[in-house]
């Protein structure tokens, strides 16, 4: 019996040390994935929106985590508004013009985001690719 206690112990260690670092490096990889995924957001982006308002926008982001804010200017109604927003799980994104009221929500894929707003006067779909 002891060798058979001594012989599972010998199995058990290296065992052990290979979910140990299969764990690590994953927890590494997938860590390491979910930045670079989220900072992609900040920078410029050339939209589309069409509905109760139709028009073109441009979105300057800045990101601290999941967080987004800047500015967002639009052809109708005419102006340039600031912005907050956040990244949701599963790529999903939601962002706010306070001042015009309108809200909007989507999908992010790599330089491409596009969704649905809505605004007191009626909603939408809308589009974006990053340009800078």
């Amino acid at each position: 019996m002891r060798v058979s206690v001594r012989r599972r112990a010998r199995l058990a260690v290296p065992a052990l040390c290979v979910v140990a670092l299969v764990a690590t490096c994953c927890s590494v990889s997938a860590s390491a994935a979910v930045p670079s995924k989220r900072s992609a957001l900040a920078g410029t982006w050339l939209g589309k929106y069409s509905g109760a308002f139709s028009g073109k926008f441009t979105l300057r982001w800045t990101q601290s985590g999941l967080k987004l804010s800047g500015s967002v200017t639009l052809s109708n109604p005419r102006g340039k508004y600031d912005i907050t927003g956040a990244l949701l799980p599963g790529g999903g994104i939601r962002f706010g013009v306070i001042k015009v009221g309108a809200t909007y929500t989507g999908s992010v894929s790599g330089k491409s985001m596009s969704g649905t707003y809505k605004s007191p006067q009626g909603g939408g779909s809308w589009s974006a690719k990053k340009i800078s």
